[in-house]
């Protein structure tokens, strides 16, 4: 491959913190966490830590590691108002964050456009990341421009158009059968071989490299710039989303808004309830890009921090939160429309606390056609869903979809 554009890490960028217990740290790669944490049987990521510096932190109202990082065109996505929704849960404002108008499809270009950098930056001679699929593309495209091989380990059974998206970026694809075979691949490769790892290897699990979760700090800027949410509600595995959320509100300073994590099992709800989050939570779900079970403190920690909880949502009810989306025009992937079908859940529970609430979608739906059919077959648009509140928002709205307009600038 050729080389890449030259990049540089901010000079504001002064070290890193402990999540758990945050104990400073030099500037580095920490794959174990912090090292004092660990050293206590613990595992838990890090944080970067900037200096207050009079200049700007970069393009945004974030400080991000590398503000001119190697970019394909990731961010400023649309944040999409759906009043008729809104009516069917009971509540004033509904935005939705298409976040698969990134370049490759997900939120993951955010992380991968900072991820590869920092491995640019580091001297990268091979990348390797493990994935069901949006994070080993969006790591694929990045690794291409940065031009560093990369190999991305993934399930037996990744859907055809992902195995063709990332052969296609030159990335090496290799297939296990679980995903704790993919870790120990990673763990070679890092180990023996210095490459540098795009994802979590380790148990108990620990998240992906703090330099690609800030990248995440711009969805909560995005978000910020429109209108403050009350509720954020993400599809949630090993809580990357959740923390850079959590990390990039604070960092606003104009509030937190309640993080809400969608689960295809209990995991994080476990953990919330009493359970050790250095547990395994087993379950099978057809949400393959939120599936796993293993829980991370930095999502514990993201839900505490801003008083959010774990909603777990069955591939049923999934299901009829696609076709729901998919009714409305949006054709979300699986694990994306489980942040409806999250907020369904608590309205029907009578839990739906604020005015507004935003769904992060995070993927787009074409990749895995197969994925809502059983429900798109009962799908009536105008129905409202089983898991819907009875008494719709008295909102005033407009009956059609309003769209906050991008800014490419």
């Amino acid at each position: 491959m050729s080389a890449g554009p030259a990049i540089a890490v901010t000079s504001r960028l002064t070290g890193m913190a402990c999540l758990r217990c945050e104990t400073h740290w030099p500037v580095a790669e920490y794959e174990a966490g912090c090292p004092r944490c660990a050293a206590e049987g613990h595992a838990a990521n890090l944080r970067l830590v900037y200096s207050a510096s009079a200049d700007a932190q970069g393009p945004g109202p974030v400080a991000l590691p590398y503000p001119q990082a190697l970019s394909l065109g990731e961010g400023a996505t649309p944040l999409v108002d759906l009043p008729e929704l809104a009516a069917m849960v009971g509540i004033g404002r509904l935005s939705l964050k298409l976040e698969w108008c990134n370049p490759t499809g997900s939120h993951k270009d955010r992380m991968s456009a900072q991820l590869v950098a920092r491995a640019a930056d580091r001297g990268a001679t091979r990348i390797v990341a493990a994935s069901s699929g949006n994070g080993g593309l969006s790591v694929a495209a990045y690794a291409a421009r940065a031009g560093i091989p990369a190999e991305i380990a993934t399930g037996d059974g990744l859907p055809e158009p992902y195995r063709c998206a990332i052969a296609g970026h030159g990335a090496t694809l290799v297939a296990f059968a679980d995903s704790m075979a993919r870790w120990r691949h990673l763990a070679r490769r890092v180990t023996e071989e210095g490459a540098f790892a795009a994802t979590n290897y380790r148990l108990p699990a620990i998240g992906t490299n703090p330099f690609g979760i800030e990248g995440y700090k711009t969805i909560a800027a995005e978000m910020a710039a429109v209108a403050m949410p009350d509720l954020v509600i993400a599809p949630c595995s090993r809580g990357d989303l959740l923390s850079g959320l959590h990390l990039g509100f604070g960092e606003l300073g104009r509030g937190m808004p309640r993080l809400i994590a969608a689960e295809p099992f209990p995991r994080l709800a476990r953990v919330l309830a009493g359970a050790d989050y250095r547990e395994s939570f087993s379950g099978e779900t057809a949400q393959f890009s939120i599936a796993g079970s293993t829980v991370t403190w930095q999502a514990v920690q993201a839900l505490r921090a801003s008083h959010g909880l774990a909603v777990p949502v069955a591939d049923e009810t999934a299901r009829l939160a696609y076709a729901k989306l998919a009714g409305f025009g949006f054709h979300a992937e699986l694990s994306a429309a489980s942040a409806l079908a999250a907020l369904g859940t608590l309205a029907a529970e009578g839990r739906l606390d604020g005015r507004h609430a935003v769904l992060v979608l995070t993927g787009l739906g074409f990749r895995d056609l197969t994925a809502g059919e059983p429900a798109a077959k009962e799908f009536h648009r105008d129905r409202r869903p089983e898991w819907a509140s009875a008494q719709p928002a008295q909102t005033g709205a407009s009956p059609r979809p309003t769209i906050q307009q991008r800014d490419n600038g």
